[in-house]
C-alpha cells in the first residue's frame, strides 16, 4: 500500500500506535492527551511543540486517508489509529513501524531495545526477520551503512525515501596534558536519562490527569 504522509500526520500516527499497545487502559486518545504524547521529550526524535489546531490538522489529514477513527460516542471525542488493520499488519510489525515514526532510522539493536514496551522480540534475527516482512510490505527501508558506523539503520518509507541517516560526529583528536579536576557532578549520559525520566514520569502525570478529566 502506498503511504504519503506529513511528518505531522507520522508524529500523530505514531503516538497513537504507541499508546495503543503500551497503554490500553488509557486509549482511544483524547485531543488534549494526544497532543501530550506528541510533545513528550522522550522516546522522541526530533522533539516537538504542537499546539491543538496543529494536531487537529494532521488528524485530519489521516482521517482522509482512512488510518484515524474518530468517536464522538462519549463526552470527550477519541480517536483511535486504523493503520494498522488497513495495511494488515502485525503486532510486531507495527511496534518497528512504530518506533521508526517516534524516533527516525535505527539499527536492529536499537529497535529491540526501544520496542519492550510494545513487543518483546526473542532476539536480534526476530527483528531482522520482522524488517524484511515490513520491507517485503514496502513500508522499510535498510540504508547503506555510514562510515565511522559498525551497523546499518532501518527506516520507514511512509513519508517516501528516507534520508540517509546523519553522519556520527567526529571524534575530538587525543591531546595531552594533566588530568582533569575530579567533579561531583554526574556523567553526561546519567544526567540525561535522569532528566528523561523525570520528563516521562511528568507526561504519564498529565496524560493521566487528562483522562480523570473525562468522568
Amino acid at each position: 500500500m502506498d503511504l504519503l504522509l506529513t511528518a505531522k500526520e507520522l508524529r500523530v500516527l505514531g503516538c497513537l500506535l504507541e499508546k495503543e499497545m503500551a497503554t490500553p487502559d488509557y486509549y482511544p486518545l483524547s485531543l488534549n492527551a494526544l497532543v501530550n504524547a506528541c510533545n513528550q521529550k522522550t522516546n522522541r526524535d526530533p522533539v516537538v511543540e504542537y499546539d491543538e489546531p496543529l494536531v487537529r490538522e494532521a488528524l485530519l489529514g489521516l482521517k482522509e486517508k482512512g488510518l484515524v477513527w474518530q468517536s464522538d460516542a462519549a463526552r470527550v471525542t477519541k480517536y483511535s489509529e486504523n493503520f494498522v488493520k488497513t495495511c494488515k499488519l502485525l503486532n510486531r510489525e507495527a511496534a518497528v513501524l512504530c518506533m521508526l515514526m517516534l524516533r527516525g532510522p535505527q539499527t536492529v539493536g536499537e529497535l529491540r531495545g526501544r520496542t519492550e514496551r510494545l513487543h518483546e522480540f526473542e532476539d536480534l534475527e526476530a527483528v531482522a526477520a520482522t524488517l524484511d516482512a515490513l520491507a517485503e510490505m514496502n513500508l522499510v527501508k535498510k540504508l547503506a551503512r555510514q562510515p565511522g558506523c559498525k551497523e546499518s539503520r532501518h527506516a520507514h518509507l511512509l513519508a517516501g525515501e528516507p534520508e540517509q541517516a546523519r553522519s556520527p560526529a567526529t571524534p575530538a583528536p587525543e591531546t595531552w596534558g594533566p588530568p582533569a579536576a575530579p567533579t561531583d557532578s554526574p556523567p553526561p549520559d546519567l544526567a540525561r536519562e535522569v532528566a528523561e525520566l523525570r520528563q516521562e514520569l511528568e507526561t504519564l502525570k498529565r496524560e493521566f490527569a487528562a483522562f480523570r478529566d473525562q468522568f
